[in-house]
């Protein structure tokens, strides 16, 4: 039976691979489990096995990862917004070689793709997949602002930032005159 943690273990051992300063950096945390939540997904596992690679496992789990639902829209924000959203549970200091490794471990498409059909036609295919993702990344803020500004300005679903600022400024009034207030009664015979 294939299990998800298989294609996960087939790409993170060609990431690892490509970048023996990755492995180096695993290597001290061989026999370490490390279990990625991403509800509604089931739970993934995998061991760091000797050499830093990684290896698919069913045991309790040395570090927990968890996807938490506000990440997805927190990766469109960038790379920090959605790593404050990701939940560490374990042990500390292999999250944060974990935490590391997510922050700067790349697959190279380019040089897998010129390895298939030679550079030229990899780098004209690897350009024009960064433009397709470019583009949607600039959809998806654009579509956020839209909503955003709708929310606030068409719809009055949202409350428009000056009038926040009013209605603290309206309440800080409020507050100093029940207090004078509060005095005066204490002065009353």
């Amino acid at each position: 039976m294939v299990t998800l943690e298989t294609p996960l273990v087939l790409a993170l051992n060609r990431l690892l691979e490509a970048e023996p300063w990755a492995r180096e950096r695993l290597a001290p945390f061989a026999g370490e489990t490390v279990e990625l939540r991403a509800p509604p997904l089931p739970a993934l596992r995998v061991a760091i096995v000797a050499g830093g690679r990684v290896a698919p496992c069913s045991e309790a789990t040395s570090l927990v990862v968890t996807l938490r639902p506000e990440s997805l829209p927190a990766l469109a924000r960038g790379e920090d917004h959605f790593m404050r959203t990701v939940g560490i549970e374990g042990n500390a200091r292999l999250a944060q070689e974990v935490m590391h490794l997510a922050r700067h471990l790349r697959w190279d498409f380019e040089e897998d793709l010129s390895r298939l059909f030679g550079d030229a036609a990899a780098h004209t295919l690897a350009g024009a997949a960064r433009d397709f993702a470019a583009w949607q990344a600039d959809a998806a803020r654009r579509l956020a602002a839209g909503f955003m500004e709708y929310a606030v300005e068409e719809g009055r679903l949202l409350a428009p930032r000056a009038h926040f600022a009013a209605f603290a400024a309206e309440v800080s009034r409020l507050r100093d005159a029940l207090e004078r207030l509060e005095k005066r009664i204490e002065h009353l015979p």
